[in-house]
């Protein structure tokens, strides 16, 4: 059986950070076949910043007002990338859009998670409690976490694993988003190690995890 090589992560976060917690987690347990390598953010305080540098990952901090345009923002990260070099882009809470030209570059190569069940709750707009909110007034008796490959829409890329859990109807917001964050913090994991372990195949144009 042909061995497989660790792959280079890179993680693009700008909260807390707790799917990034997570994932390092699952790499430090040796449960992915990989390394994080890189942390970028446009949120030098933020607590992903804080964690990586306790743990002595690499960090980027970009202010994307500093690029005039896309193409000039692009051929930064496309650098940066490039160096590690990453083999998978791992989207965890970042809130700023990719550039084209690095998505097109990591094509089935960049992960996101969404706190809602896609398609349903996605796109510009939807993010944070905000998913969560709607999800309630909705009425829908199902939330969960979706991870799916990121195109050049927001939330819109191919789904690769999702995860569900009950709207209950004493939830609020707030508890629903706490019940969803708990599958993300295995689901994400999950996913990151299909792709690591090279299981991911595809199928007309829809991604499949082997087991």
């Amino acid at each position: 059986m042909t061995s497989i090589s660790r792959k280079n992560i890179a993680v693009f976060a700008s909260g807390n950070g707790s799917n990034f917690r997570a994932i390092h987690r699952a790499v430090t347990e040796e449960a992915i076949p990989g390394r994080i390598g890189l942390l970028v953010s446009n949120k030098p305080d933020c607590g992903a910043v804080t964690y990586a540098v306790n743990n002595r990952i690499r960090t980027e901090i970009i202010n994307f007002r500093d690029y005039p345009d896309k193409h000039s923002l692009g051929r930064h990260l496309m650098s940066i990338l490039t160096a590690l070099p990453a083999d998978l882009v791992v989207l965890a809470g970042f809130m700023k859009m990719i550039p084209d030209s690095v998505v097109q570059a990591y094509k089935h190569r960049i992960l996101n998670i969404h706190p809602a069940l896609l398609p349903r709750f996605g796109g510009k707009g939807f993010y944070g409690i905000r998913v969560h909110q709607a999800v309630i007034a909705s009425g829908a008796k199902l939330s969960g976490a979706t991870v799916h490959f990121v195109d050049e829409i927001y939330d819109h890329g191919p789904i690769l694993a999702q995860a569900a859990v009950p709207v209950l109807a004493e939830d609020t917001a707030e508890t629903l988003a706490q019940r969803v964050l708990g599958v993300e913090h295995s689901l994400y994991p999950h996913a990151v190690k299909a792709f690591c372990e090279e299981r991911i195949f595809w199928k007309n144009n829809i991604p499949f995890i082997r087991n």
